[in-house]
């Protein structure tokens, strides 16, 4: 492909601790002549430190690295460049992973096991400005986003508070006068019908939908 002379290349830095990925994902970019990758950093910390100075347009930001994570780091660098792209590029394909970085501000979604091109297609998206989930995300998605989600129970949302307080599973048996096993199984339920894969997943979404005030209503 050749180059527009008057169109400057999209400048994309990749942000994962893992060397071997890093390296890969920047030579598929440098491949396309409308790239420039600008930089690798290791973890959060340092794409904070050094983005600002690299202006970079995308980030392609792994969640789970030392220091600080992809979320928080998302965050802080919105804050620094309200304009900067941010996708995250992971292997985690939970609706919990995929939700949450949204809400934290990323502009996309992709999984580590895409075809080469829809990496380009997805910084291609987002800097026109418009959100891009890869399918495998959608595919996750899509079980919360439409239809009815199955209701919890009424002792299912009693263990969803005790869980939220950060009662461990003996705990929690003790206080309602079940087996830890029970206790497991409601806990299982709960995070299959909410689509949540993480106990501060679970947390949060306590917290949001005001269980842990009592209020929650249509859980």
């Amino acid at each position: 492909m050749t180059l527009d002379a008057q169109a400057s290349p999209i400048r994309v830095a990749i942000v994962d601790d893992h060397p071997m990925v890093a390296e890969g994902i920047q030579s598929i970019l440098e491949s396309y002549d409308d790239i420039s990758v600008v930089g690798t950093l290791t973890n959060g910390r340092e794409a904070v430190d050094r983005l600002p100075v690299l202006r970079p347009d995308v980030v392609l930001m792994d969640l789970n690295m030392p220091e600080i994570g992809g979320l928080t780091a998302t965050e802080m660098l919105l804050e620094l460049d309200p304009d900067l792209r941010v996708l995250i590029l992971s292997m985690h394909d939970s609706p919990e992973y995929i939700s949450t970085a949204l809400s934290h501000g990323a502009m996309g979604y992709v999984l580590k096991d895409v075809q080469t091109e829809e990496i380009k297609t997805a910084i291609d998206e987002v800097m026109q400005g418009n959100r891009y989930l890869c399918t495998g995300a959608k595919g996750s998605l899509e079980p919360t986003d439409g239809g009815e989600r199955e209701p919890l129970t009424s002792r299912e949302q009693t263990v969803l508070l005790q869980l939220a307080q950060g009662k461990s599973n003996k705990e929690v048996a003790i206080e309602l006068d079940i087996s830890v096993r029970t206790v497991e199984t409601h806990r299982k339920n709960i995070k299959r019908k909410l689509g949540i894969s993480s106990t501060a997943g679970l947390t949060r979404y306590a917290m949001e939908h005001g269980v842990l005030q009592g209020t929650g209503v249509g859980l």
